[in-house]
């Protein structure tokens, strides 16, 4: 592909000189740096300071209890922890968290962004409701739920008739399942609040036109709102299969990481935390956050968006 120029062709100046002239959009671009490299320095040494730090600890065995015994391993520890099916396990677990939230998410999001646009009559009043949950803090929706499915004192049993001794936290799944719960009835407005942003894109010219060309609803969904909305769907799948990926508050609530429930972040904090084992921690910690680049990266080369065309440019 052809690379583009920000310089359009010299041009004579009064005197004889010839001189450059920059496009409005290389002037929008530098503009652009000039107020955003600010935030994205500070993020850069906010952020690089501690994966470096990571990085250089996860060379060593480092106990902290122990730190005369430091010894420098290289990548062993790397190799400890992909050798490990308890890692394996940990990811699968998070990739398993990440998919079923975020598809029941989009499903659900997208009804109430619908909803929000096209309502009427007290819209102000539908959106607050429709973006309570995000606004609880994560650890105390976490708490909520946990209550909430406790055999004795909880009051889901009571409404679905169950045993008062059922305990859906005793194995796995019944834990998994509560977990996705939760997080679905925290996170998905943030989802519905994203694609509200997208349903404002879509020109209401082309719905029209589908309209009057005798497009169903259905047709008229796929193939002029959803294509319209491509740039709002891949940021929100983006941050909240990041999010979902690296979850850690309701799995430690709810369960402790017991049942196999522990994500990598869970491990993570095992090691760290518990055992005080630096050097292994780390690099669980550097494996964790180079998994989330691969995520991102791979969503990103699945939508294959232009934000400049989404934009206008």
């Amino acid at each position: 592909m052809a690379s583009t120029t920000t310089l359009e062709p010299t041009k004579a100046a009064p005197g004889g000189r010839r001189t450059k002239t920059r496009t409005p959009e290389s002037a929008e671009n530098r503009l652009g740096w000039k107020l955003a490299g600010p935030a994205v320095a500070v993020m850069l040494l906010v952020t690089a300071w501690p994966m470096l730090r990571a990085l250089y600890l996860s060379l060593f065995s480092y106990r902290l209890t122990d730190p005369d015994n430091r010894e420098l391993v290289g990548i062993s520890n790397y190799g400890v922890v992909l050798s490990d099916s308890l890692w394996w396990r940990a990811v699968g677990v998070a990739v398993f968290i990440m998919v079923v939230t975020v598809a029941v998410e989009l499903v659900i999001g997208f009804g109430f962004a619908m909803v929000m646009n096209n309502i009427l009559v007290a819209r102000g009043l539908v959106r607050a409701s429709i973006l309570v949950p995000y606004g609880i803090i994560t650890v105390v929706s976490a708490y909520a739920w946990l209550y909430a499915f406790q055999p004795t004192t909880g009051f889901v049993n009571q409404w679905l008739h169950l045993d008062p001794g059922t305990n859906l936290f005793d194995d796995f799944w019944g834990s998994i399942f509560v977990i996705c719960l939760a997080e679905i009835w925290k996170t998905t407005p943030f989802v519905s609040l994203l694609l509200l942003a997208g349903l404002s894109q879509v020109p209401n010219d082309a719905i029209e036109a589908a309209t009057v060309d005798g497009a169903t609803w259905r047709q008229r969904l796929t193939k002029v709102i959803l294509p319209s909305m491509r740039a709002a769907i891949m940021v929100a799948v983006l941050f909240r299969a990041l999010d979902a990926y690296r979850i850690f508050d309701s799995p430690f609530i709810m369960t402790g990481f017991a049942n196999g429930t522990a994500p990598p972040s869970g491990l993570v904090y095992n090691a760290m935390i518990q055992r005080v084992e630096l050097g292994l921690g780390s690099a669980m910690s550097v494996l964790l956050f180079l998994s989330v680049l691969i995520i991102a990266f791979g969503l990103m080369k699945l939508f294959r968006v232009d934000l400049s065309q989404v934009r206008g440019d």
